[in-house]
């Protein structure tokens, strides 16, 4: 057989060996050392084979250092060139070396280093243990080399000396603990030349250092309160590093020290590097232990040294880097010094390209640890509950470690003890409920089973926790030699195929299981961020979000896209929520193809360690469902060794990754169409299944339309788990202008270039930990309880939980009259299982005929919890049981005196009251009621203009082009008319049309916007224009009806609103509604919003949004009011129900000031009066409002009354109409195109974007290629059908006029056909780069034809997408 031969020198050459091995093996030699290993000494293998080319195996170096009680090991490729007479040489020393642990026997030695599953822990790739001295300063730099001297990771936990606590497992209840966190020296420069390089050294001077508290990010400590940066600049951008480069393979190897642009931040400060200083002494108590120095998280990269001798480095700024210090320890009593050298930037920085603020530092914990000389390195312990859940089992796993000289010996006996906690305590109860015992083996593991009858189940809705404590002893059992604990729970996760007759929905599929049940994940993303802290969160921060997340019915968080500190997971654990626990991998500024680090093998080290680094600490933690190997980073070959390895620690959990489904046990995608969820939710997709989504409904500013949708996809059947809304909070950070004031900051704000502006704004929160109104819609969609109206006072109740009854809510109904609360009555809804059905019947005491009844069915929590109080609501419902009788019409109620006409007719006027009409402008132009003016300088107009949100990214450039933010008025013609009833009516045929179209800068993410007029062409009859019929009928107790018939001479625009706008002195701030709210909502938000008579202030409608954007919307209100402190003012009521919003700006002002402290001081009160107003969708990174939820410029009638108002606003608002609406201007529209329509794409986006949209004729929908699961690639091709043969000499294309370009085609192709079969290719050519410009082009010559293929061959920016906004043919 063909073999290869290896040979090993030794030291000096003293021990030589051939040995013959067969190719394709593992070839293990070992080499052990009676003396110590020296650093320098040399060390270098040969290798010579013989052969054919082929697979040759690897070889394995052990070695073992039986003077430090250390195994050393590396494995190295066989060599791929034939050669039966070359000699290879492969030097070889200490340095390239990876230390496991201690061990004494050859035979551990061996075991640890084999393929096996009763080994202990493999060695994690890119760890390095030597003797260096210094560092080389290239490690930051060098991607395959990972750490040097850091521990191999294990799970969080911690020893505790015999009169410790241990049963309270946190480690401030040890002795063997000591925090690090408090006062450091610090020295911060803006490149590494800078750096003081011999501060490491004891005889170092740093008094003159700045004094700091660690933990803290540098940026955001150094900000001073008049904007000024003490420490550099916190950089935030969504998908680049903010060091220069470029999306090539192999751009890595340029480093991080390249030179950019001038104007980019990092020009200057090309890599900060901040030095730290602290001493520290050990207690007494500690001189026979060793010890531990433990950083939770640093940021990027850091160098370690302890009383001025180097201990080694690390790199992953969000895992546990922990260093075994003893050997570098002064003796007791006197202190010792640690000096920490960070990277802002470092090879590191590749794989942590996360969408946040970059912000360098020592952001999380530090602190010393101590274990006994023999103590339990490693504990890991997995839970299992059987089919019945009548027992539970924990697989407990112990590993053993001797710092010492002396060995681990084998047979030493392990004692487990567990305890049960009352639900949401720390404190357990009463003696253990079970215990087990273990004994070593020879490899320093142990591995036994506990077992408990009946256990009480961990789950997010009753997260039933117990401790298990484990004590280490010698052989005898008499010697305690270690203690150590962990909290855990007992839950199954699991995916299993399950038959139809075993669902609920009578489908048979591939479903995620928690403890036996088909779980769903009422979702959220989440970052830790704080705005006067950065990324350095406290415990008091993390149990509030717990806390807000619980009231609002979360469920479930990713943790995006990084492990975060270690306290997340114990509260997540206490209080229950489902995990995502997520590598801390996200390569985005490479993207998915050749380029991405996936494909690396010089990165490889760093995707599995990452990996394994994580889920090694966390195994215990039942709240963790799912490993995530990362975020947007490729789908390359490092994620499938990630994967696999993760598999061999742990098989308890599912893995996903949401860049390769094909490689993970789930699919997942981000921000899918509601459309594309629904079909998902049947089964018949050819998706991996179960499927979570890991991102959507993208929060960024006002947001969160068509979550309810969504849910009701994902709610109709198993196949779908859930999924996390991107996401929690949002990421401002608090900077201050140059006079103090503080503000809500983002991305641009702090002087840092290039940047992302607000893309960094996406929570369902705000920065301080206030309610975002989407808060509240999420709060009503995710509830685990639902109510169905049955018939007239019977309603059907389900608790949608999984694992709990309902006795620890309170039901409670109320009936309101007309907004008014009427009556309250709780019942008992203690009995209703999980998922099972009730029915409550309510029984009002008195109802009339002519109200509007609504009822409200509450569900209170019946006792305190942790996060609400006794009463609080947890979920609610309401329904309409009665709609208003027929009220009295205006005109039948509206007695007065007569009114008086002004010779001009311009003026009427009443008792204590006169309007003015503006005949120019078709309007009122002044209204008074008594000496209080309402209406002034013609301050009642038709408006269709919004300030743009965030996600209105998809049409608002269109809203400026046609001039709605720019309406001037003017009347075509008028008529006065006195009618029988003492009344006048005034009528109006209004043009309501911009002088010229404009441009908006600046996007709708930057906050620094510019409206630029287009005054250089100015519009005509052609251009976009409103012509309204509007009649205004004054009645002589000064109500006045307005009856309105809306036209354009273009149906297919999107209207951001669509209403009048009354213009009102700024003294009327008093604002009161019935209607929804109180948060403001959206005709694709408003679930959550209740109907009702509200209160509010004008300023208070505002809200909180770090860049001011529409909002203060209320739908479905009946009326709204507006008054002074006196409560003089007016009420507007609704024909029909409609939208309102008062605030103290303009939409203009709103769009053009990048803060709330940019807006100017208020002059007025607007009040916005609504027939439609579109919804917010999810447009800033996902799908666009549904049709449903759209204003489009088609003929719209409106009517409302505006009367004084009283003291009783609800009587003044008990009236309706007495006028009918005017007839529509006729003649607007004039369209002639062919008609043709789609019958086959061969690549389409189901919902957000079908083909069919590219003849729709709306400019603002659009075709694109799949992208939700798979990128499909080029060429993408869109077959028309024209009914018949038609002659065109070209085609017409509009890109998308939206702000992505996404898909944008470039080189395209026309062909033509008889039979929809066979093609004819007609034309090709080439688009010009015009973005959101209709592109024509003529051919040579007419064609014929009956069927057209329109073929996408590439995209004008490289990617693999093709999309259009519409398509047309050019008639001959």
């Amino acid at each position: 057989m063909p073999g290869f031969l290896i040979y090993v020198r030794g030291f000096k050459n003293r021990d030589t060996a051939w040995v013959e091995y067969p190719l394709g093996f593992e070839v293990i030699v070992l080499v052990v050392c009676v003396y110590s290993c020296a650093a320098s000494a040399p060390y270098s293998m040969d290798f010579a084979r013989g052969g054919q080319s082929q697979s040759l195996g690897v070889i394995t170096i052990l070695w073992v250092d039986m003077h430090q009680s250390c195994i050393f090991a590396h494995s190295i490729p066989a060599a791929a060139e034939d050669s039966t007479s070359a000699v290879g040489y492969l030097p070889w020393n200490y340095n390239l070396m990876n230390k496991i642990y201690a061990v004494s026997s050859l035979a551990a030695a061996l075991t640890l280093a084999l393929p096996s599953p009763v080994t202990g822990q493999r060695l994690l790739p890119g760890y390095r243990y030597d003797h260096s001295t210094s560092p080389t300063g290239k490690e930051w730099q060098s991607p395959a080399d990972y750490a040097l001297g850091k521990e191999q990771p294990h799970a969080y936990f911690f020893s505790f000396a015999p009169k410790d606590r241990a049963e309270r497992v946190l480690p401030e209840y040890s002795s063997l603990y000591q925090s690090l966190d408090g006062t450091w020296r610090f020295h911060w420069v803006r490149t590494p030349e800078e750096r003081p390089v011999d501060f490491y050294r004891t005889d170092y001077d740093a008094s003159s250092w700045d004094e700091v508290t660690v933990p803290m990010n540098w940026n955001v400590y150094g900000l001073q309160r008049d904007g000024k940066q003490k420490y550099g600049t916190p950089i935030y951008v969504n998908q680049p590093v903010i060091f220069y480069h470029k999306v090539r393979p192999d751009d890595w190897r340029e480093g991080v020290m390249r030179t950019p642009p001038k104007e980019w931040t990092t020009y200057r400060d090309r890599n900060e590097v901040g030095s730290y200083r602290r001493t520290f002494k050990l207690p007494t108590e500690w001189s026979d232990k060793a010890v531990f120095l433990n950083f939770d998280g640093v940021d990027s990269f850091f160098y370690l040294w302890i009383n001025g001798r180097y201990v080694g480095f690390s790199k992953n700024s969000r895992n546990l880097a922990s260093f075994d210090i003893s050997p570098y320890l002064r003796p007791k009593g006197e202190e010792n010094v640690i000096a920490v050298e960070v990277y802002r930037n470092s090879d590191g920085s590749f794989l942590e390209a996360q969408d946040m603020f970059r912000l360098p530092g020592i952001f999380r914990s530090v602190y010393l640890t101590a274990k006994p000389k023999v103590h339990l390195r490693d504990l890991q312990v997995i839970p299992d509950v059987t089919s019945d859940l009548k027992e539970g089992s924990l697989r407990i796993t112990s590993e053993l470690r001797s710092q010492g000289t002396k060995a681990v010996r084998p047979d030493l006996r392990l004692s487990y003890k567990l305890y049960a906690l009352p639900l949401y305590s720390d404190e357990v109860s009463g003696a253990p409920v079970a215990t087990a015992e273990g004994r070593s083996a020879s490899t320093g593991t142990a591995e036994t089973t506990l077992t408990l009858q009946s256990p009480a189940l961990w789950s997010a809705e009753a997260p039933h926790r117990y401790v298990l404590v484990a004590e280490l002893y010698d052989k005898t059992g008499k010697t305690l030699l270690d203690r150590a604990s962990i909290y855990t729970g007992f839950r199954k996760v699991e995916i299993r195929e399950t038959p139809a007759d075993q669902d609920e929905f009578g489908h048979a599929g591939r479903y995620f299981y928690v403890n036996h049940k088909p779980v769903k994940f009422k979702g959220t993303n989440r970052h830790e961020t704080d705005p006067s802290r950065g990324h350095a969160i406290t415990h008091e921060q993390m149990e509030r979000e717990v806390f807000l997340m619980k009231c609002a019915n979360i469920n479930h968080v990713r943790n995006s896209h990084y492990p975060p500190a270690p306290y997340w997971y114990y509260l997540c654990d206490k209080y229950g929520i489902y995990l995502e626990d997520e590598a801390n991998i996200e390569s985005h500024q490479y993207y998915y193809g050749k380029a991405s680090l996936s494909h690396v093998p010089e990165f490889e080290a760093q995707h599995v360690s990452r990996m394994l680094e994580m889920v090694h600490a966390n195994i215990n933690h039942p709240s963790i469902v799912i490993w995530s190997l990362g975020n947007e980073a490729g789908p390359g070959v490092n994620f499938v060794k990630s994967y696999e390895a993760t598999k061999r620690v742990d098989t308890s959990r599912p893995v996903q990754y949401e860049r390769n489904n094909d490689i993970v046990d789930m699919g997942s995608n981000q921000y899918p169409s509601i459309a594309w969820v629904e079909g998902a939710a049947t089964g018949k997709y050819k998706i991996k299944y179960p499927f979570h989504i890991s991102e959507y409904a993208h929060s960024m500013g006002n947001a969160c339309g068509g979550l309810a949708d969504y849910w009701k996809a994902i709610e109709s059947s198993n196949y779908i788990c859930g999924g996390a809304i991107w996401d929690w909070v949002d990421q401002a950070l608090t900077n201050y202008t140059p006079d103090g004031k503080p503000y809500a900051a983002y991305g641009g704000d702090f002087g840092d270039f290039p940047n992302d502006g607000q893309f960094v704004m996406n929570g369902i929160i705000f920065a301080d930990r206030t309610a975002k109104p989407q808060y509240y819609e999420v709060q009503k969609v995710y509830q685990n309880i639902k109510v169905k109206k049955l018939s007239f006072d019977t309603f059907q109740i389900t608790n949608k939980s999984y694992f709990e009854p309902m006795e620890g809510y309170e039901g409670v109904w109320k009936l309101y009259r007309n907004g008014d609360l009427v009556e309250e009555r709780s019942f008992d809804v203690s009995p209703l299982k999980p998922q099972k059905k009730g029915v409550v019947t309510i029984a009002p005491k008195r109802m009339d005929s002519k109200s509007e009844y609504i009822v409200v069915i509450e569900f209170r929590q019946a006792a305190d919890k942790p996060w609400a109080k006794q009463g609080f609501v947890q979920a609610r419902e309401q329904f309409i049981i009665q709609e208003a009788g027929q009220k009295p019409a205006i005109a039948t109620v509206a007695e007065g005196s007569a009114l008086e006409l002004s010779p001009d007719q311009k003026m009427i006027v009443g008792k204590d009251f006169s309007v003015m009409f503006d005949f120019d402008k078709g309007t009122i132009e002044t209204l008074r009621y008594g000496n209080n003016t309402i209406i002034e300088n013609s301050g009642l107009a038709l408006n269709a203009f919004r300030a743009f949100t965030n996600n209105d990214r998809w049409a608002y450039q269109q809203w400026f082009a046609k001039g709605l933010h720019n309406l001037q008025h003017k009347a075509l013609a008028k008529s006065v008319k006195a009618n029988a009833d003492g009344s006048y009516s005034y009528s109006f045929t209004v043009q309501s049309q911009a002088p010229n179209g404009a441009k908006i800068e600046g996007g709708t993410a930057s906050g620094r916007n510019k409206i630029v007029e287009l005054t250089d062409r100015p519009f005509t009859d052609a251009d976009f224009r409103f012509v309204t019929n509007q009649v205004f009928t004054v009645y002589p107790d000064g109500s006045i009806e307005v009856q309105a018939s809306i036209a354009s001479n273009d149906d297919f625009v999107n209207l951001p609103q669509l209403g009048y706008l009354v213009t009102m002195p700024k003294t009327y701030f008093r604002f009161t509604y019935y209607g929804r709210g109180k948060q403001d909502n959206y005709s694709d938000r408003k679930s959550g919003a209740f109907l009702g008579i509200y209160e509010s202030d004008v300023l208070k409608e505002v809200g909180n949004f770090p860049k001011p954007q529409d909002v203060g919307h209320h739908q479905d209100s009946r009326w709204a009011a507006l008054t002074n402190m006196r409560g003089a003012g007016a009420i507007f009521v609704g024909t029909q129900p409609m939208d309102v919003a008062a605030l103290p700006y303009t939409a203009q002002e709103m769009t053009l000031a990048g803060h709330p402290f940019e807006l100017p001081n208020p002059s007025a009160t607007y009040l916005q009066l609504n027939i439609a107003t579109t919804g917010v969708g999810g447009n800033s990174c996902g799908p666009t409002p549904l049709q449903r939820d759209r204003v489009m410029a088609t003929q719209h009638r409106f009517g409302f009354i505006i009367r004084p108002a009283q003291a009783k606003l609800a009587e003044a608002a008990n009236v309706s109409a007495s006028t009918e609406a005017p007839a529509f201007a006729p003649g607007l529209i004039n369209r002639s195109t062919i008609p043709m329509k789609v019958i086959f794409a061969s690549s389409e986006e189901v919902g957000a974007g079908n083909a069919t949209h590219l003849v729709d004729g709306n400019p603002n929908t659009i075709w694109h290629s799949a992208y939700s699961v798979t990128v499909a690639k080029h060429p993408h091709w869109v077959d028309f059908d024209l009914s018949k043969e038609v002659s065109f000499k070209g085609i017409s294309y509009l890109p998308r006029t939206d702000e992505a370009g996404n898909g944008d085609v470039k080189d395209f192709s026309i062909s033509v056909s008889d039979d929809a079969k066979t093609w004819k290719e007609v034309h090709k050519g080439s688009f010009s780069y015009n973005r959101g410009t209709v592109q024509q082009v003529l051919f040579k010559a007419p064609v014929k034809a009956r069927y057209v293929r329109f073929t996408a061959l590439s995209e004008q920016y490289g990617q693999d997408f093709a999309s259009g906004a519409e398509f047309g043919l050019i008639a001959e």
